[in-house]
């Protein structure tokens, strides 16, 4: 009720009870789950460096980070940030998505140079796949959105009609890396432990504790999305465009992420 009276107040859109609790939440399982795999790559696979045996380390990390919680951040922000300006939030949110597109290719490049030392095979299992889909996606989804959304030349009018498809492919997009994380997770312990892997050993269990994060953040920050209450209310100058727009198309007026 206080934050509902303050936000009538100040003229602020009144933030819903429990949405800072969820992000909050969704910060506390990102956080852990960037530390579980660093812990799972200190404590059962030896760390990690670049120029050695641990260059193949680089990858789970940086796409755990990078695809998973930056991304998982960057969809949030438009919960979180609520009464900043709409400019100021589109950057932050490009932002995000900029430094989890290269923390990711930093973890593409890692995988393929340790592959070619190596002489191992590349793009042959179905995590491979997938990580391919959703590097490609990602990049798409970010040239195109900021394209439509950030790049001065776009109508207001185009941008309305995009938007509906930005927000779904976002959604997928994660939803995409996150499952590829669990395969890549799953890939790794059954080349090391092999048979081993059903004695219950401390590897196999950490790691599965890891998965248990990955599916645990991706589902919070799923769900802070879903509630249309929670979805950042339109500024006046926003709700100005809306209108103009609606009286040049006679249609209805765009509604805000």
């Amino acid at each position: 009720v206080s934050s509902g009276r303050l936000g009538m107040e100040t003229g602020a859109a009144p933030i819903p009870a429990a949405l800072p609790y969820f992000v909050a939440f969704s910060q506390l399982l990102g956080l852990t789950v960037v530390a579980v795999t660093g812990a799972w790559l200190g404590l059962y696979r030896g760390g990690v460096a670049w120029e050695s045996a641990l260059q193949f380390n680089v990858h789970p990390l940086c796409m755990v980070i990078g695809l998973v919680f930056l991304q998982g951040d960057a969809l949030l922000v438009y919960r979180v940030f609520r009464n900043e300006a709409k400019r100021t939030t589109k950057v932050l949110h490009g932002l995000l998505h900029v430094f989890a597109l290269v923390i990711a290719l930093v973890g593409l490049v890692a995988v393929f140079d340790y592959h070619k030392k190596k002489g191992y095979a590349d793009l042959y299992s179905l995590h491979s796949w997938c990580g391919i889909l959703v590097f490609v996606l990602y990049f798409v989804q970010w040239i195109v959105g900021f394209s439509f959304f950030l790049f001065p030349g776009a109508s207001f009018s185009l941008r309305s009609r995009y938007r509906p498809q930005h927000v779904f492919f976002g959604a997928t997009i994660f939803v995409l890396s996150v499952g590829t994380a669990l395969l890549g997770l799953k890939e790794a312990l059954l080349f090391k432990l092999g048979a081993d892997y059903s004695k219950f050993e401390p590897e196999g269990v950490l790691a599965n504790t890891l998965g248990l994060l990955l599916v645990c953040f991706g589902v919070v920050v799923l769900y802070i999305l879903t509630p249309p209450e929670w979805k950042r209310p339109s500024q006046a100058e926003e709700q100005a465009l809306s209108m103009d727009f609606k009286t040049l198309t006679e249609g209805d007026s765009p509604s805000s992420q």
